[in-house]
């Protein structure tokens, strides 16, 4: 589409010519022989740019350049003047005026290049103003996304943190436990929970992955220990009493489901009367470590990870718990925020500190400073049983 022209000029000759050379270079030329014509001639008809003397009767460039930046805003408007008249020049400039030509005009192609370069100008800033307003459009259904995001995690934070077990305290025995996530929802998972008046079975489990997909494997877990304590209370399966067929139950889950996420967990059935542990593991690290006598351990176990090889296979592994202990289980997290730089230096520091701080589950935390602001690179969940 040809841009539209509008040559406000009081000189005929001089009006007649850039109108007859701009038409020939393309353009839809319009033309005024004043200033009043001119800004009538806007009314009726927009045009893309204006040409525009500075010395005219009535009114003159001055004012004409005023108006149109007054109601045209987005109109180039090139002054097309004598040498004379320097400071009315300079005014236009001030006013908006784009560029300035110097009358009388020996090449035309100087004119049509002026033209030329002008509604480029004027072509990118729409673009841009395009550009900036398709940026502000996404820019506010991505915030708005985000924010329906963010408070769709905060609402499965809140859920996921009431499918926690609470602190519990049975006989000489007692479970805590705590979660710091990397992000609002977290892939570490833990709980306890009692399977008859003797027996209390518990599980730390870490889900490949962060965030919601990974908290959802999480929330499977959960259902499926659920179902397993209905099956054991209905007399229908006993299973978890048995940490080998509990792992190999939530294998064949994890892979029924298809979501490409695997876990390491150790689950574990303690006799609250005997003091006897029977546990099983799922490529689970680090161990847990037992604590007793002022020393702390690594308990002996491996087995493959959880829901990515469909025949995969756990051992059984049994421990008579000491008559005052404290056993501690950690997600792999916990090993990020150590200071130490090799794999085996970050064990043994791990052992100091449990020694250093007694096995006393709070001063734990403390140490490790996982009751703080401040961001992990990893989640971090640590469980603590013990008996005093």
């Amino acid at each position: 589409m040809k841009a539209r022209l509008l040559v406000i000029d009081d000189e005929a000759m001089v009006r007649d010519s850039m109108v007859a050379y701009l038409e020939d270079s393309g353009y839809q030329v319009l033309s005024a022989s004043n200033g009043a014509d001119g800004i009538n001639s806007l009314r009726e008809q927009e045009s893309d740019l204006v040409l525009c003397d500075l010395r005219m009767p009535n009114l003159d460039g001055i004012q004409v350049i005023s108006q149109i930046k007054e109601n045209w805003p987005h109109i180039p408007v090139i002054v097309v003047s004598g040498a004379g008249v320097m400071d009315d020049v300079v005014q236009a400039l001030r006013l908006g005026a784009s560029d300035y030509l110097v009358k009388p005009i020996i090449d035309l192609a100087v004119l049509e290049h002026s033209v030329k370069r002008n509604l480029e100008l004027v072509a990118l800033e729409r673009q841009n103003q395009s550009y900036r307003q398709h940026l502000e459009t996404v820019n506010r259904e991505l915030r708005a996304g985000l924010e329906e995001l963010r408070s769709d995690q905060q609402a499965g934070r809140q859920i996921q943190m009431k499918m926690l077990p609470e602190f519990t305290d049975v006989g000489d025995f007692s479970f805590r436990h705590i979660i710091k996530p990397s992000l609002l929802l977290s892939g570490d998972f833990l709980d306890y929970f009692p399977l008859d008046e003797k027996h209390f079975g518990f599980y730390i489990a870490d889900v490949s992955g962060h965030g919601a997909s990974s908290a959802f494997v999480t929330v499977l877990l959960k259902n499926l220990t659920y179902r397993l304590k209905r099956n054991l209370k209905r007399g229908s399966s006993d299973d978890l009493f048995y940490p080998v067929k509990v792992l190999q139950r939530m294998n064949e889950e994890l892979l029924n489901t298809g979501f490409g996420k695997h876990l390491t967990i150790v689950y574990g059935v303690l006799d609250t009367q005997t003091g006897a542990l029977d546990y099983s593991v799922g490529a689970h690290f680090p161990m847990p470590v037992l604590m007793q006598g002022g020393k702390a351990e690594y308990l002996p176990g491996s087995g493959m990870p959880v829901g990515l090889f469909k025949d995969a296979e756990y051992q059984a592994y049994q421990l008579q718990l000491p008559q005052e202990f404290s056993l501690h289980l950690f997600s792999d997290g916990v090993l990020e925020v150590i200071p130490e730089k090799s794999l085996s230096a970050k064990e043994k520091y791990l052992l100091n500190l449990i020694e250093r701080e007694e096995g006393i589950h709070d001063r734990i935390i403390e140490s490790l400073d996982l009751k703080s602001e401040t961001d992990v690179p990893d989640d971090i969940a640590l469980m603590t049983v013990f008996r005093k």
